[in-house]
């Protein structure tokens, strides 16, 4: 059965670990607290996404090749930012943005960006996975699909982004039913224009949904004209804190 979203009062913790994945803030030189703060010991990351200039940029960017050393240093796992244009990115210059990531900020992964849900798109994001595992074979591969693609896509990624979108939306939305059948370290969440008198309501629905991997962020995107992603929320002690304690209070 699907898993519907809408969850009882007082419903606290599912058992389910949850951790944070950081869509990646703005750049390193101008939020350079924001990305200091990514390092501080005991913050329950699982990953962070580095997105120098929509991929890699052209040349080493010291900024980021200092944030993303801080990280590594703090046993964080670094994904490089990968755009398939949901399928029409050449192939070639996807391995190229690839190789500069890992070459210049020895990413230990990859967030695939726009990647398509269809079935028919399925064997060109294999063969890309396959390629970014022969040049790189511990990378941790996230499909960034922001709703439910095909089951087939769960087979061949460490991780996929089912959800990503508004608060508005995301507290009526329900799991697809064939999600059940994976763990919930398989599963991404990221939401956007989460009141904090919500946030607690928002921690029960990625648990009850089965997502592992959560981001939430009470910065909108006002109505698509900017990236709700760039900058911390204001809640984020508190969400660091809840999903710390692995409890929903």
């Amino acid at each position: 059965m699907p898993h519907l979203t809408s969850t009882a009062a007082g419903a606290t913790s599912t058992g389910v670990r949850t951790g944070l994945g950081v869509p990646g803030y703005a750049h390193p030189l101008v939020a350079p607290a924001q990305w200091a703060e990514l390092a501080r010991p005991g913050t329950p990351l699982d990953w962070v996404v580095l997105d120098v200039a929509a991929g890699p940029g052209t040349r080493p960017d010291p900024h980021c090749l200092e944030a993303a050393g801080r990280l590594r240093a703090a046993g964080v796992r670094v994904l490089g930012r990968l755009d398939l244009t949901y399928g029409a990115r050449g192939f070639g210059d996807l391995l190229s943005d690839a190789h500069r990531h890992l070459d210049w900020y020895g990413v230990d992964g990859f967030l695939l960006d726009r990647c398509p849900t269809e079935r028919t798109a399925l064997p060109e994001v294999r063969r890309a996975i396959t390629t970014l595992r022969a040049i790189s074979d511990t990378a941790h591969i996230v499909l960034g699909h922001g709703r439910h693609p095909h089951p087939g896509y769960a087979e061949n990624a460490d991780q996929l982004v089912t959800f990503c979108g508004p608060w508005s939306d995301y507290r009526w939305s329900q799991a697809a039913e064939w999600t059940a059948d994976y763990p919930p370290d398989r599963f991404c969440h990221f939401v956007h224009g989460v009141p904090r008198g919500h946030l607690d309501e928002a921690l029960r629905i990625a648990r009850w949904q089965g997502a592992g991997t959560i981001y939430f962020t009470d910065r909108t995107d006002r109505d698509g004209h900017v990236d709700p992603w760039e900058t911390m929320p204001g809640y984020w002690d508190d969400i660091v804190s809840r999903v710390g304690t692995g409890v929903s209070e």
